[in-house]
């Protein structure tokens, strides 16, 4: 048997605890060879608790004291956005595999630099874009790129969520922009940019509008996008943080093609609509949608159930770690996404489409 897949993490909140729950579903089920070894947070009894809960030997303040520690493989990065650009640098500068959290930096300038340095010292890294990872939207994905639909006519995207400095997040960072970077559209929504490209082609132009509604300086809660695709297709997006703390995230998605219609009010698991040129609506349940995802994926009913797909990602990051081969979505993909929302930020200051290119 494989020695196991040694784990650091580095940020004990929400975000860590969410991987943290996947990698011990990892460990329960014997399904790979993982172990946590450390775990780090600037709240010494917050990482004393998560230690306790994951059996991790190493409790730490210090990063630094994480990341160079020998009996590390492979190290998490969950901490907030400013801290991501020299915790990456330090870990693979120790030739650790990285997993980082999105946004990757909270500019595109730091993105590409830590693009480029993953890539030359040739560590295992992937980044938190977890939709893509999404049973509804790799199934929308699939049903798009299948059936006979002629071109694209509309395409929307509505995102919305509490406004997360409170709550289940129990931080307060992201309404400090010296430390996330933007509001919703760089760290919520750059999951919707890369999953509209991704769905849609490459982005050629973005025309953008922003508003600061609940008054935080240089965080916006509205963010509306018209994406202009190579393709000639225009597609858009409407990304909000609301008030209404009793509302999870959740995202409504519509396509229109000459010859079919998709909808969904499901962003990971639950049903998907649609209508082809001829036939009545198809609804397909959210157990259908759960097969087809786990064919195209050539996952096993015994194996994946809910709580296995929803830590695929963490799953994905271990086995190419230990297998020494790249992980998706890696460094670069994210980079792709942070060009087109840094496009978006310029659009919104200055009042007019932005062309990718010239970014």
């Amino acid at each position: 048997m494989q020695d196991p897949l040694r784990i650091g993490m580095i940020g004990c909140g929400f975000i860590g605890q969410f991987h943290s729950r996947n990698l011990r579903n990892l460990v329960r089920s014997n399904a790979l060879p993982v172990k946590y070894v450390a775990v780090c947070d600037r709240h010494i009894e917050r990482a004393q608790d998560f230690a306790r809960l994951v059996g991790a030997t190493q409790v730490t303040q210090h990063a630094a004291e994480l990341i160079a520690s020998p009996d590390i493989d492979a190290v998490y990065i969950c901490t907030e956005t400013a801290e991501h650009v020299a915790l990456v640098s330090a870990a693979v500068a120790a030739g650790k595999h990285v997993f980082c959290e999105k946004p990757l930096a909270k500019n595109l300038a730091d993105a590409r630099a830590m693009r480029d340095v993953v890539q030359k010292a040739g560590v295992v890294n992937q980044v938190g874009l977890v939709m893509r990872y999404s049973p509804v939207f790799r199934v929308l994905e699939d049903l798009m790129r299948t059936e006979d639909l002629g071109p694209l006519l509309s395409a929307h995207l509505r995102d919305d969520q509490f406004l997360p400095v409170r709550g289940q997040y129990a931080s307060t960072w992201r309404g400090d922009v010296q430390r996330a970077g933007g509001g919703t559209l760089i760290e919520h929504s750059i999951h919707d940019v890369d999953l509209i490209r991704r769905l849609f082609g490459e982005v050629h132009s973005v025309r953008c509008t922003t508003r600061f509604v609940a008054g935080i300086p240089g965080i916006e809660d509205v963010a509306v996008v018209r994406f202009s695709h190579a393709s000639g297709a225009d597609t858009t997006l409407t990304s909000v943080w609301h008030d209404i703390d009793e509302r999870g995230s959740s995202r409504r998605f519509e396509a229109f093609f000459s010859r079919g219609w998709f909808w969904t009010e499901d962003d990971y698991f639950g049903s998907i609509t649609y209508q082809l040129q001829k036939g009545a609506p198809v609804t397909l349940s959210a157990a259908e949608v759960f097969t087809r995802f786990l064919a195209l994926e050539d996952l096993h009913a015994a194996e994946f159930d809910e709580r296995a797909v929803g830590g695929l990602e963490d799953r994905r990051f271990v086995e190419c770690a230990r297998a020494g081969r790249q992980a998706q979505p890696d460094f670069a993909t994210a980079v792709a996404a942070h060009r087109i929302v840094e496009a978006c930020y310029r659009s919104a200051r200055e009042k007019k489409d932005v062309r990718i290119g010239d970014v």
